[in-house]
């Protein structure tokens, strides 16, 4: 295995990291900010709904095919909304630091047609 190939496959876990990332922050943010019930309802709900829209439509593995530019709006959806919620939680650096490697992830996968 050349080191290309080994950069290639750490691209993949990153991307997995970062859809894990994603669902926590969510979570994190849902806790945040409902108060009472809803909050919990948003803590479990909010990843939850990201979780399974994910795995239908925009998973490597889904059996529903989204065109492209489908396929991208779903991914700004994914992976922007937990920036959002970092950031309107207050955790300003992380929303910037984690929006920053998931477009430079993205953008690797493009080049290295990875899906």
């Amino acid at each position: 295995m050349n080191l290309l190939s080994l950069i290639k496959i750490l691209n993949l876990m990153l991307r997995f990291s970062l859809e894990l990332f994603a669902l926590g922050s969510l979570a994190y943010w849902g806790s945040q900010t409902g108060k009472g019930s809803m909050r919990v309802l948003l803590a479990i709900g909010s990843p939850l709904i990201v979780a399974v829209v994910w795995g239908v439509f925009g998973s490597p593995r889904s059996h529903v095919q989204l065109s492209t530019s489908m396929h991208m709006l779903l991914e700004l959806l994914v992976f922007g909304l937990p920036s959002v919620a970092l950031y309107t939680s207050g955790k300003h650096s992380l929303a910037i630091i984690y929006i920053t490697v998931a477009i430079i992830n993205r953008i690797l996968m493009y080049i290295w047609q990875q899906r």
